[in-house]
């Protein structure tokens, strides 16, 4: 099942006014906190300033920290919404441009699709667990092509995309979405158990590199009930 779904885009200078209830302050300090820790892309900053990620919590999930805190939070169903500077790492690693073509493999909240959308990437997502894609398909912007299914088939009838990014950890790199990388474009993920490293993966000249990166830790990979 595919979904398009409606939200707006919000402008933190200029536009609409944000309330002080719109969490404005706490946004503008997130990035202050992104920046101070090394993020320099403008394009990743600016987005992160401007989705409102208090709004991507599913119904029902109570919220009792700061949802701009710089932590991971639970949204349910064993699944969690990324710290924010991790969100902003691994965008920020795959050198995109706007315009780009995205897939990201476990959707969750949707907000990580909603700043790669804020940022001007054409985004496609697939979530597995249906309660969290109804979710998604509730709050993401029309632009972003959410798909409910087994992320570890990808997307390939859209493929190649530029960039291909997993918010959940497989064992191992998936082969199949390697496959889905068009050439040129950089693929990052958490690999790995109990113990977990951010990858990275390039396509250049039509051979495949694979560079390790942080240590991490990330929920596991969900496969399909059979």
């Amino acid at each position: 099942m595919v979904f398009q779904a409606v939200c707006c885009i919000l402008e933190m200078n200029g536009g609409i006014q944000l309330k002080e209830s719109d969490y404005a302050g706490e946004r503008l300090r997130m990035v202050e906190l992104l920046s101070s820790r090394g993020i320099v892309d403008p394009l990743v900053l600016q987005a992160m300033g401007r989705v409102r990620r208090h709004l991507f919590f599913p119904s029902g999930i109570n919220i009792l920290s700061d949802p701009y805190g710089d932590y991971p939070q639970e949204i349910g169903f064993g699944q969690t919404i990324s710290q924010p500077y991790i969100v902003a790492y691994m965008i920020e690693k795959l050198h995109l441009k706007p315009a780009d073509r995205v897939l990201e493999i476990g959707t969750g909240s949707g907000y990580q699709a909603a700043v790669l959308c804020e940022a001007g990437m054409k985004v496609f997502t697939v979530e597995l667990v249906p309660e969290l894609c109804s979710h998604a398909g509730e709050v993401l912007p029309r632009s972003v092509h959410l798909r409910c299914g087994d992320g570890d088939e990808g997307w390939p009838e859209e493929a190649p995309f530029n960039g291909i990014v997993l918010s959940c950890s497989p064992e191992s790199v998936p082969q199949k979405l390697v496959d889905q990388l068009a050439e040129g474009g950089r693929m990052i993920l958490p690999v790995g158990g109990f113990f977990q490293k951010l990858v990275i993966v390039e396509k250049k000249a039509g051979s495949v590199s694979i560079y390790d990166d942080l240590p991490v830790r990330f929920v596991p990979m969900l496969k399909p009930a059979r």
